[in-house]
C-alpha cells in the first residue's frame, strides 16, 4: 500500500503545493488529496506521473523499505499492488541508496484496466521469464517471448501487456537520473 503521508511529506520537502503538483502531472489536486490521506490507490499510470515529478524511485512511497539491506530473501520480498490487481511488482532492490530499481513484474492473463501509457526519465531493460509480453513502445507493439529481452530510453511512452492465457512473469531494471 502506499503510503500518503510519506507522499505528503516528500511534496512539502520538495516544495510542492497539492495545486502545483496537479499542475505538473496533470493529475487534479483532489485526487492528489485522496491519494495523499489515504482513501484511494493510484493507477499505475498517476503513481508514474508523480513519482518522475518528484524525481523518486517507483518503490519511495512503499511502505517496509529498510535502507541499510543489502540483500532482498526470496521469502521477504515486497509486493507492490496498485489499483490494478492484475500486475503486482516484487521488489528485488534491498534499499533505496542508488539509481537503480529492479522489479520482478507479474501481470495476469487479460487487458488491464489501464491503457494510457507512461514516460518518465532513465533506462528499461527486462527480460520475460514466463509466459509472454508485449510491450506498447511509442507507436510500436513488440512481442516478447519466454527468454526475450528488451533495452529502451523510459522517456519513450510504453507499458506492457499480457496477451497469452497465463500468467506472464519478466524481471526489469530501471535507472531514473
Amino acid at each position: 500500500m502506499i503510503q500518503g503521508e510519506r507522499l505528503r511529506e516528500l511534496r512539502k520537502q520538495r516544495n510542492f503545493t497539492l495545486q502545483a503538483l496537479a499542475a505538473q502531472t496533470g493529475l487534479s489536486s483532489s485526487l492528489l488529496s485522496q491519494i495523499e490521506r489515504g482513501l484511494v490507490d493510484p493507477t499505475v499510470s498517476t503513481f508514474w506521473k508523480i513519482c518522475t515529478c518528484l524525481n523518486v524511485p517507483l518503490t519511495y512511497l512503499f511502505e517496509g523499505v529498510d535502507e541499510d539491506r543489502v540483500v532482498v530473501r526470496k521469502n521477504q520480498r515486497r509486493k507492490i499492488q496498485l489499483s490494478d490487481e492484475k500486475v503486482r511488482y516484487h521488489e528485488l532492490t534491498p534499499n533505496r541508496s542508488g539509481k537503480l530499481d529492479f522489479l520482478m513484474v507479474e501481470i495476469q492473463a487479460g487487458e488491464m484496466r489501464e491503457a494510457e501509457l507512461v514516460a518518465h526519465s532513465g533506462e528499461e531493460c527486462g527480460i520475460v521469464l514466463q509466459g509472454e509480453l508485449i510491450v506498447i513502445l511509442g507507436d510500436q507493439k513488440i512481442h516478447l517471448q519466454e527468454g526475450d529481452s528488451i533495452h529502451f530510453s523510459s522517456t519513450t511512452p510504453h507499458r506492457y501487456v499480457n496477451p497469452g492465457n497465463d500468467a506472464s512473469l519478466s524481471i526489469w531494471a530501471m535507472t531514473s537520473t
